[in-house]
């Protein structure tokens, strides 16, 4: 898959660089849920039945992010993780927009004639796909200013089999952010993860039996709420079981205001400072707690293990991380 990047501004020559008929998606794509999957199939399905290259449009960063909504400056798909899960689907580009107060203020007409320059011949979108200023522009009107340039296909809502309600990025945010992983992983059609690099800690984990790794997220993910997890972790190819602590360690420090993400891998001993590793989120133990003693953290990272070990051993040993195609 080509990764292309264009320009704020419309005018730039990044926006041209096409040759040849294309199929488009556009939409902002976090989290690449099952919602978006669909999308994105319906496109692979028409490029193929029209011989066509089909290509993806999204923003970076995060269009409430620009404007000023800190939550949104973390990602449930950073952008290498969307180009991993894009590239795994079959699509021949990818092309992201830089997404600042300047291109804010490009009217929905002014887009729409973009993607035309772009030589795109059929365009599709979601339901409640919105563009241009303001979210002035609707999936209807593009339709309707693309007679002539492009046809348009828009693809209704997917919506959660549990619930009947809409799958959205909201919702996964949400639930993420309530612990919530086994419905965030359902409504992602996958297993949520996190990335990151192993860097040394406070070593405190080691002296108490229970050494874990310190994970260095690499990209901004979206991090879960304060708690205990089951989690599988994958290192050098190989997925361990585990028990993970998202938190601030209370019982440590007072007044801490980064989370730290620490993982203790059952039966395993092998350095992994400096490695990259994955930490794919399986089930929601506890909330995180003060201790009044080492003696009583101890005994409870001990029944923690126990019963992360008991919900893993139900579960696939390799857990669904990609996205089936």
């Amino acid at each position: 898959m080509e990764t292309i990047a264009l320009h704020a501004a419309l005018d730039d020559s990044s926006w041209r660089l096409q040759e040849q008929p294309q199929v488009l998606i556009l939409g902002h794509f976090d989290g690449i849920h099952e919602g978006h999957v669909q999308v994105i199939r319906h496109a692979l399905d028409y490029g193929k039945q029209h011989q066509l290259p089909v290509g993806l449009m999204t923003f970076h960063p995060h269009p409430k992010g620009v404007f000023g909504k800190p939550e949104y400056e973390r990602f449930i798909t950073p952008l290498s993780e969307k180009k991993r899960i894009l590239s795994q689907l079959g699509l021949d580009r990818l092309y992201v927009v830089q997404f600042d107060l300047s291109f804010a203020k490009v009217t929905a007409q002014q887009f729409a004639e973009a993607i035309c320059r772009m030589k795109v011949k059929h365009v599709v979108v979601g339901f409640d796909y919105r563009f241009g200023h303001g979210g002035e522009g609707t999936a209807q009107l593009l339709q309707e200013w693309g007679k002539g340039c492009f046809t348009v296909d828009i693809i209704p809502a997917h919506n959660d089999v549990e619930t009947a309600v809409k799958v959205s990025s909201t919702r996964i945010r949400e639930s993420l952010l309530q612990g919530d992983v086994v419905n965030a992983n359902r409504l992602l059609g996958r297993t949520y993860i996190i990335r990151g690099e192993v860097v040394h800690g406070d070593a405190r984990g080691r002296t108490m039996g229970f050494p874990t790794a310190n994970v260095r997220a690499e990209e901004a993910y979206v991090i879960p709420a304060n708690g205990v997890y089951a989690v599988k972790v994958l290192v050098h190819g190989t997925w361990h079981d585990g028990v993970l602590n998202i938190g601030l360690k209370p019982t440590f420090k007072t007044g801490e205001t980064v989370q730290s993400v620490e993982a203790h891998l059952f039966d395993f001993d092998q350095d992994i400072y400096g490695e990259t590793v994955t930490v794919a989120l399986m089930s929601y133990i506890r909330p995180e707690r003060k201790f009044s003693s080492i003696q009583e953290l101890i005994a409870q990272i001990a029944a923690d293990s126990e019963e992360a070990r008991q919900r893993l051993s139900t579960m696939d040993k390799v857990p669904a991380v990609t996205v089936g195609v």
